[in-house]
């Protein structure tokens, strides 16, 4: 990630900076101390819902690790998980290591492994990218950028770019 450790571990830990960067996320409201409630809309093909849950980040250790801890309920089903975050300084910029689990039932779980994967998979793409553009605001003191499907792509596939063209 093209921005410095202290701004991403910022952005990871902003209920605001959170709820523009996650994909389908309406509401993130903070309950507590690191604890917020949440409505996200979300689905596997066919199958879409709303979800109403819990975050929880625990285990914080500014600006390297924290971990997130999330549970949801909707018409579709429910989902469970957790997931650590490890944040590296390398040259300016930031390597996010992350490590998950989640768990998810009712008609949800019954679109098949691999729908579960690859859904999931598009939406971290998304989150990760949008997250980028808030650390790298926070880190010029811009406004924060706006997000949305195209914006987002067009973010990714400029990313991908610029690596490919830095390497040659």
């Amino acid at each position: 990630m093209q921005a410095k450790r202290e701004y991403v571990y910022q952005a990871l830990t902003d209920a605001e900076v959170l709820k523009r960067c996650i994909p389908g996320c309406e509401k993130l409201e903070q309950t507590g101390e690191n604890t917020f409630a949440t409505t996200l809309k979300a689905g596997v093909g066919a199958i879409k819902g709303v979800f109403n849950g819990n975050v929880k980040l625990e285990d914080m250790q500014q600006p390297s690790h924290y971990r997130i801890v999330v549970d949801g309920k909707g018409q579709p089903g429910f989902v469970k998980g957790a997931g650590d975050f490890d944040l590296e300084e390398q040259d300016g910029a930031t390597l996010i290591k992350f490590v998950g689990d989640v768990q998810v039932g009712g008609t949800l779980a019954n679109v098949g492994q691999r729908m579960i994967q690859g859904a999931a998979k598009m939406m971290a793409t998304q989150f990760f990218t949008s997250l980028e553009a808030e650390a790298q605001a926070t880190e010029k003191e811009e406004p924060p950028p706006k997000h949305g499907f195209f914006r987002t792509a067009l973010r990714w596939l400029s990313g991908i770019l610029r690596r490919v063209f830095k390497k040659n």
